[in-house]
């Protein structure tokens, strides 16, 4: 059994991000995917009942790093040190908040090297959070229908 529901989380990974992709070409000025979504999938799709799977988790902390990235970018002075801070102050408010969520950490690194700005907090991180723990839900849902019949 831990073979199929391996190969089970490795399609509904792919199937979650297939379908920000195809999203994102289907609307060119909307990109839905980044970097950190690939360790997302990871956790909500292979290990979904981890505590850092949850809902909460995964959207709040993308949501909270990628705004501290986006503040960096806007206040900061492009020092390339600003990266550790914003990643350090992004773990930080994730543990104090409750919404840990590892791959979310890599949001202020990815941000600050593509100089990003706030419209980014809508797409991709909002929008595909978002669509990714829609898609965990419906598959791990499935799963489960699937074994208790």
């Amino acid at each position: 059994m831990h073979v199929l529901l391996s190969v089970w989380a490795g399609i509904a990974a792919a199937i979650g991000i297939g379908i920000l992709v195809l999203l994102g070409e289907m609307h060119p000025n909307m990109t839905l995917l980044m970097a950190p979504f690939g360790a997302t999938a990871v956790i909500i799709f292979g290990l979904p009942s981890s505590p850092l799977a949850r809902p909460k988790n995964v959207i709040l902390g993308h949501l909270i790093t990628a705004a501290i990235g986006v503040c960096f970018v806007e206040l900061g002075d492009g020092v390339p040190l600003e990266m550790a801070f914003a990643t350090g102050l992004g773990v930080t408010a994730m543990l104090l908040t409750g919404t840990t969520h590892p791959p979310a950490g890599a949001n202020p690194m990815v941000i600050i090297l593509a100089g990003q700005g706030w419209s980014f907090l809508l797409a991709p991180v909002l929008s595909g959070a978002v669509l990714l723990v829609l898609v965990a839900h419906l598959a791990n849902r499935f799963v489960h229908t699937n074994k208790t019949n």
